[in-house]
C-alpha cells in the first residue's frame, strides 16, 4: 500500500472507442468520468467534439465539460488545476476517478511532474533560434510569455532560447512549465490504458463514419449558430478545431461543401496519428487493441478485468 489514491485514464486516438469505454468502467466500477479533451470544455461546442449524449451523462457523472465560452482561452496548466479538482472530488465521495480523452498535453500535465531540464528537447529548434536574432528570440517570448520576458534578460541568450525551445516542443510556455514543476502530483496512482488498432485502416474507417454521423447530426447548423452570435471569434483556440474551421471555409465561400468535408477527414486522420505517436511515448501505459479482441464490448471487459486485478481502490 503506498498511500496514494488510484486514478484510472483511458486514452487513445480520435473514434478508438475510448469513451465507449470509460463509460463502462465507470458503470461496473462505481466511476465518474473526467474529460481530458480540450475542446469539450467549450460550451455550445457539442456536436463537433463528440460530447457526451443526455443518456450518457445520466449514466454516469462528467467533469471537464462546458466549463469555458468558445471564446476563451484554457491551457494545459488550467486543464492540470480544474483536473486535480475534480479528482480529489470524485474521491472524497468515495467514487473511482476515470480520466477519458485524447489530448496528450493535458494528460502529460497532470500525470508527469517536469522540470526544466527533463522537459522535451529539440536540438533542430535549439539550434535554428541560435541562428536568429537575439533581440528577436526576445520580442518572441515577450509574446508568448510575458511573465519569462520580463524576469529574463535578452542577453541570456540561453535562457530565452530554451523557454522558447519549451515552448515549441510541448505547447506550455515557460511559465506553465515552472508552475507544474511546483505542482504536487505525487498524491496519485494512475493507471493507464490506451486503446489502440494493429490495422490502423479500421481506425481510418470509424473515423469517416464518426464525421459523416456528425454531419447527419446538425455539425453545420451548429456552426452557423456559433458564428451568429459570436460565440466563434477569429484568432482564438476554438475557431481552429477540427471540424469547424474546414466548414467554416466551406461557409466562407473557400472551399465547396465536397472539398470541406474530405479535408476534415483527412485533417482528423491526421490528428489521430499524431495522437497514436504521443500516446506511443507512454512507457507505463497498458496497450489494448481493439481489432484483436473481436466482439465488441471485449475492449471494456478486459479493461475492467485489468483493473480489478490491479486491485485498485475505489474512494
Amino acid at each position: 500500500m503506498n498511500g496514494k489514491s488510484d486514478v484510472i485514464v483511458i486514452g487513445g486516438a480520435t473514434a478508438s472507442g475510448k469513451s465507449a469505454c470509460a463509460l463502462d468502467v465507470c458503470s461496473a466500477l462505481g466511476g465518474e468520468l473526467i474529460s481530458c479533451d480540450s475542446m469539450q470544455v467549450y460550451k455550445y461546442m457539442d456536436v463537433g467534439t463528440a460530447k457526451p449524449t443526455k443518456e450518457e451523462s445520466l449514466r454516469v457523472a462528467h467533469h471537464l465539460i462546458d466549463i469555458k465560452m468558445p471564446y476563451e482561452e484554457f491551457s494545459s496548466s488550467d486543464y492540470c488545476e480544474y483536473a486535480k479538482n475534480a479528482i480529489d472530488g470524485v474521491i472524497s465521495r468515495g467514487r473511482l476517478p476515470v480520466i477519458c480523452g485524447g489530448t496528450g498535453l493535458y494528460l502529460d500535465s497532470l500525470m508527469y511532474l517536469q522540470n526544466d531540464d527533463d522537459t522535451a528537447c529539440d536540438k533542430d529548434v535549439r539550434e535554428r533560434l541560435l541562428l536568429n536574432d537575439k533581440h528577436e528570440n526576445w520580442l518572441e517570448l515577450q509574446k508568448i510569455d510575458p511573465r519569462s520576458a520580463q524576469s529574463i534578460h535578452e542577453n541570456n541568450v540561453k535562457r530565452v532560447v530554451r523557454a522558447l525551445e519549451i515552448y515549441y516542443t510541448t505547447g506550455r510556455t515557460k511559465t506553465e512549465n515552472d508552475k507544474l514543476r511546483r505542482s504536487d502530483t505525487g498524491k496519485y496512482d494512475y493507471h493507464i490504458f490506451v486503446i489502440s488498432y494493429k490495422n490502423r485502416e479500421i481506425l481510418y474507417e470509424r473515423i469517416n463514419k464518426r464525421v459523416d454521423i456528425m454531419l447527419e447530426n446538425g455539425l453545420l447548423d451548429e456552426i452557423k449558430y456559433l458564428l451568429e452570435h459570436g460565440l466563434l471569434r477569429q484568432g482564438t483556440t476554438a475557431y481552429q478545431a477540427i471540424g469547424y474551421k474546414e466548414l467554416i471555409s466551406y461557409l466562407n465561400s473557400e472551399a465547396t461543401y465536397e472539398q470541406a468535408i474530405e479535408e476534415l477527414k483527412r485533417a482528423t486522420r491526421n490528428y489521430a496519428k499524431r495522437q497514436i505517436t504521443w500516446f506511443s511515448r507512454y512507457k507505463d501505459a497498458e496497450f489494448i487493441y481493439a481489432d484483436e479482441l473481436g466482439a465488441s464490448g471485449s475492449v471494456s471487459s478486459h479493461v475492467i478485468k485489468r483493473i480489478e486485478e490491479k486491485g485498485v481502490k475505489i474512494g
